[in-house]
């Protein structure tokens, strides 16, 4: 059996190292939002633990090998993009829907915008690391 190539390398390194800094700081901040002011914000604190969710997974399929990992890496940072958008928008057009914000809020502006830049990149480092049809 071959060893199956991972994306964990080269300007992977540095990516998959920037996923895993996000998932580290939106899950803490969500957890800290949610044990201590739920009641403020509890639509802006589950969507920012949902977003420490997504990079998590993200994190882990772009360091796993093979078809499957890239399949999951892909639907991830997929969510990524839409929530980052949507929400994105949302807080936009409508900032009462968020009392406090999120992750995504307006486009990751509490975070210098690398919610946004994030998954583009990740699709990129995706559609540049392609698994070969033999590896499964």
């Amino acid at each position: 059996m071959s060893q199956l190539s991972s994306r964990a390398v080269g300007v992977g390194r540095v990516l998959i190292a920037v996923y895993a800094v996000l998932a580290l700081a939106a899950t803490a901040r969500s957890a800290v939002q949610i044990i201590g002011r739920f009641d403020e914000a509890p639509l802006a604190y589950l969507l920012s633990g949902f977003a420490g969710l997504i990079y998590i997974l993200a994190t882990v399929a772009l360091i796993g090998k093979g078809r499957a990992w890239y399949r999951v890496a892909w639907v991830a940072i997929s969510i990524e993009m839409l929530g980052v958008l949507v929400v994105g928008t949302l807080s936009l057009i409508h900032a009462d829907y968020f009392p406090d914000d999120t992750v995504w809020s307006y486009f990751g502006r509490g975070y210098l915008f690398i919610p946004l830049v994030l998954p583009v990149l990740g699709i990129l480092w995706l559609v540049r690391t392609r698994p070969r049809p033999e590896e499964s």
